[in-house]
């Protein structure tokens, strides 16, 4: 997206288009760093979740046990089915493995986003303050008096680390 355009726009839909068009770049180099093991682990973690699977799993547990368990028929796991205990053990491995891989990758993501947000946060924050202190002098030079206060508290730069602390200290049981 060109620099010049980001700040000019002209309406608030043509802003927003932007906006979504950023962020489907920012998905897309996300996807373009994805190792084949992601992909993999995101579409078997994706089928996995669907009610599909469930019903997949009722039928052939289903039809396993009847089958070693109906007479007449050759069982090749009989009561307490134990080959099906171990398959289903080491298919829950594997399953786990590729929720995991995938949560993982998820996770990733999600941390260069929130550092993302944090960094235009304080961008923001950088912008707001320099704002407010244009204001303040425009209403010095105007003659014009803060009657509300505080304006000098919102002109100091905000520190993530004390807020960080603050927040630590008003939350410590999120800290174990």
């Amino acid at each position: 997206m060109p620099e010049s355009s980001y700040r000019h726009h002209g309406t608030v839909d043509e802003l927003t288009a932007r906006n979504v068009q950023a962020m489907r770049h920012l998905d897309d180099a996300a996807a373009r760093q994805e190792t084949a093991a992601d992909r993999a682990a995101a579409r078997i973690a994706n089928w996995c979740g669907r009610i599909q699977f469930v019903w997949l799993h009722v039928a052939w547990f289903g039809s396993w046990i009847a089958f070693n368990s109906l007479p007449m028929l050759p069982h090749f796991d009989p009561y307490p089915f134990t080959f099906l205990v171990l398959v289903v053990s080491l298919e829950a491995i594997f399953l786990s493995t590729f929720v995991l891989m995938s949560q993982n990758h998820e996770m990733r993501i999600t941390e260069r986003r929130n550092k993302l947000d944090l960094q235009i946060n304080l961008l923001t924050e950088q912008e707001n303050t320099k704002a407010l202190q244009l204001l303040a002098r425009i209403a010095e030079k105007l003659g014009i008096e803060d009657a509300s206060g505080g304006l000098d508290a919102l002109e100091q730069a905000t520190r993530p680390e004390t807020l960080a602390r603050q927040i630590d200290k008003a939350y410590p049981e999120e800290r174990r």
